[in-house]
């Protein structure tokens, strides 16, 4: 059974959605404030952390953050900050997907399903990558730059295995979305994917300006060059 962490405030959204949660076999935890989050967190073993922004003691962006340092959950914000920088800056921090309110209750399930889904696929990997310096541990979920950790959220890591899964093959962004967040493709756009096509390569980019290990090719989408041309 996936244990999801449920933080919102709304009484009336947190029953809603955990009884439409539970019938899917979910066990949900739910904190209404960013300290009981940050109480409750250490203590469970989460599949899934879905937040709200607007939290009455603070934001849940800087709950995201905190979360951020300690583990690699996937994270979902679920919340009515709707404006294009609160999105991007939600993803930024290391969310996994944003949904605004109001929203339909079957892509709010798929999603969780699709973000689970792509959890499990990725932990039962049993081989190593690598390729200019960057490693990838897959029995471990875990990424390298030059033998020093990266600190990695579970998107920017599944993109690095994509890519790294095919060095010097143009990937078009329809590939890339269709293979990540396949039946969610529709709800994540281009936008979204430059926001962590450009996170991910500030974190394993000598010149995150000037990329050499994914690089852009005009018109057709993106490529990862191999170890020789970097």
């Amino acid at each position: 059974m996936k244990h999801i962490f449920f933080v919102e405030d709304d009484l009336s959204l947190i029953q809603g959605l955990t009884f439409a949660m539970e019938k899917q076999g979910y066990e949900i935890t739910v904190a209404r404030t960013g300290e009981e989050a940050k109480r409750l967190f250490p203590g469970g073993a989460f599949d899934l952390v879905i937040l709200d922004v607007s939290l009455p003691d603070g934001s849940g962006f800087d709950l995201c953050k905190k979360i951020r340092r300690i583990s690699k959950v996937p994270v979902m914000f679920l919340t009515a900050a709707d404006e294009e920088t609160d999105v991007i800056m939600g993803l930024d921090i290391g969310a996994d997907d944003y949904i605004t309110k109001p929203f339909k209750l079957a892509i709010f399930l798929s999603r969780i399903h699709a973000l689970l889904r792509r959890s499990d696929n990725f932990s039962q990997a049993d081989t190593e990558l690598s390729s200019g310096g960057i490693t990838v541990q897959l029995t471990k979920g875990e990424g390298y730059k030059n033998g020093q950790p990266l600190e990695l959220t579970s998107n920017e890591y599944r993109l690095l295995c994509m890519f790294m899964e095919h060095p010097d093959a143009v990937l078009s962004p329809e590939q890339i979305l269709g293979s990540l967040w396949d039946c969610d493709e529709n709800y994540i756009d281009n936008k979204t994917l430059t926001v962590y096509i450009r996170r991910l390569r500030m974190k394993i980019e000598d010149d995150p300006g000037d990329p050499k290990r994914i690089v852009t090719v005009r018109g057709m989408g993106y490529k990862w060059m191999t170890g020789e041309q970097v």
